[in-house]
């Protein structure tokens, strides 16, 4: 994705002060790239501060369900699932694929395991049903079909994703701290969210994130290199003494408290814990296939939307905003969507909060691996990585969001409106829907079918058209009592 000038060309470093040498640029070709090992270090920092959450919102969503036979998972192994598989993903991508995209459990698909598979079979089952999804997207990788459909999407609806997805982590930062809140059902109004939980900003934990954005901007504006980790760094600090000397309620989700014991030993109890093929016989074949389905493409365009912004993002991309070496890019992706089933953490994917690391500077490899690392650090440092409030991350979220949107929102063809259009709906519907998948269906649906009433169906790629009846039949299940 293209951005403004603060992301596009961090501020220059003093030669020497963080330049890479010797094998490690060499293979993370970190100076062909323009950046530096400062810079690729402060990003790996700034993405796995933006994305530490999901230790613990991950084991919230999956342990609050029951399968089948009223079993829960425990807690405290699905922390170390979900750092784990987070780990070892986030290290194979930049290693491999040596881009600075991370990995983790995937928000969306772990509440249709907890909510969809895991009532109608067991734990296992549910688990084996998103390592086959993961082993159909490597096998759509193996044969092409994968990039194909990638490099079939026009270059205005490239961007018009890139800014969906601008759009919907800023959402995303904004409803996280607490800045906007969801409107209860008691309220009965159509108006979903609201200022604040009352309506009003109130409360120490919403006045971290307003300073911490102000300050993120204010350093981004100065050019200031680290603006995103010093802020997060900064702001957590501040977070730390107003939860000791206020009366502070509740920060939501992470109290920002320095532990007693800042140790913790992993639980790799559920590492493995997974039955292939034991759903098809509790729910038939035809169901069996559809969760499968319905994993796969979440996982499919989830990933597909943020591997085409955050590589854009980072200029990773060609003149024709294809990312060379993609096809490693996307396997990985398959694996990891397995590699999740297997460690019972569910589908592990692409984090549209990479591109924190991205706005830092952040354009290898090298970055993922300062990611990956932490992660793996935080194994046994649980308490430690989880004491920093969203409201100190999330400004992050905020200002990269801004610069995704000034950056690409001028690139694309608003005259011509079998673009722009789709491109409209695409970037409206990932925050509206909370979701990147129907952001991208929706739009893929309105290109086919706008160049087609325009006469101009030819010039739709068949893929395209493929992509687009897929989603059709996906949105028309509930109707036909498929789901």
């Amino acid at each position: 994705m293209s951005t403004s000038a603060p992301a596009k060309a961090p501020t220059p470093e003093q030669p020497g002060s963080g330049a890479a040498s010797g094998a490690l640029d060499r293979h993370f070709r970190i100076t062909e790239r323009g950046s530096t090992l400062s810079r690729e270090v402060r990003g790996g920092f700034a993405t796995f501060f933006a994305m530490a959450y999901i230790i613990v919102l991950n084991p919230i969503i999956l342990g609050s369900a029951k399968d089948v036979y009223g079993n829960q998972l425990d807690n405290g192994q699905l922390v170390t699932a979900t750092a784990l598989t987070a780990a070892f993903t986030t290290l194979l991508m930049g290693v491999i694929g040596n881009v600075p995209i991370a990995l983790a459990a995937g928000l969306g698909v772990n509440s249709v395991v907890a909510l969809q598979l895991a009532p109608r079979m067991s734990w296992p089952d549910a688990m084996g049903m998103v390592v086959l999804a993961g082993f159909v997207v490597m096998l759509l990788v193996a044969t092409g079909l994968r990039e194909r459909v990638m490099n079939a999407v026009p270059y205005g609806l490239r961007k018009a994703i890139a800014i969906g997805i601008g759009l919907f982590i800023m959402l995303i930062g904004l409803v996280d701290s607490g800045f906007v809140a969801r409107i209860p059902d008691a309220a009965q109004t159509t108006v979903p969210l609201q200022l604040g939980a009352t309506g009003h900003l109130d409360g120490w934990p919403v006045l971290v994130f307003v300073l911490g954005a102000l300050l993120t901007l204010a350093l981004i504006v100065r050019k200031v290199p680290g603006a995103i980790l010093i802020s997060i760094v900064a702001m957590t600090v501040v977070a730390v003494v107003i939860n000791a000397v206020a009366d502070v309620p509740s920060w939501g989700l992470t109290t920002p408290t320095w532990p007693g014991n800042p140790l913790a030993t992993p639980d790799f109890g559920l590492i493995g814990e997974v039955s292939l093929f034991g759903g098809f016989g509790k729910v038939g074949v035809l169901t069996g296939v559809l969760f499968v389905f319905t994993v796969l493409l979440s996982c499919f365009f989830d990933a597909m939307g943020t591997i085409m912004g955050v590589s854009d993002e980072a200029k990773l991309t060609d003149a024709q905003g294809q990312m060379p070496g993609i096809n490693k890019v996307l396997f990985i992706d398959g694996v990891a969507v397995a590699a999740g089933g297997a460690s019972s953490s569910s589908a592990t994917t692409a984090f549209v909060e990479s591109t924190a690391g991205v706005g830092e500077g952040a354009r290898t490899g090298f970055a993922n691996v300062v990611t990956g690392g932490l992660f793996a650090v935080a194994l046994f440092l649980t308490p430690v990585a989880t004491m920093v409030p969203s409201q100190a991350a999330t400004p992050a979220l905020l200002a990269v969001g801004f610069l995704i949107l000034a950056g690409s929102v001028k690139e694309i063809d608003w005259a011509d409106y079998t673009i722009a259009i789709p491109a409209f709906v695409t970037m409206v519907m990932m925050p509206f829907t909370y979701s990147i998948t129907n952001g991208i269906g929706m739009g893929f649906i309105t290109f086919a079918v706008l160049r087609l009433a325009a006469g101009r169906g030819r010039e739709v790629p068949p893929a395209m058209y493929v992509v687009s009846a897929v989603f059709a039949f996906y949105y028309l299940m509930p109707a036909l009592g498929l789901t």
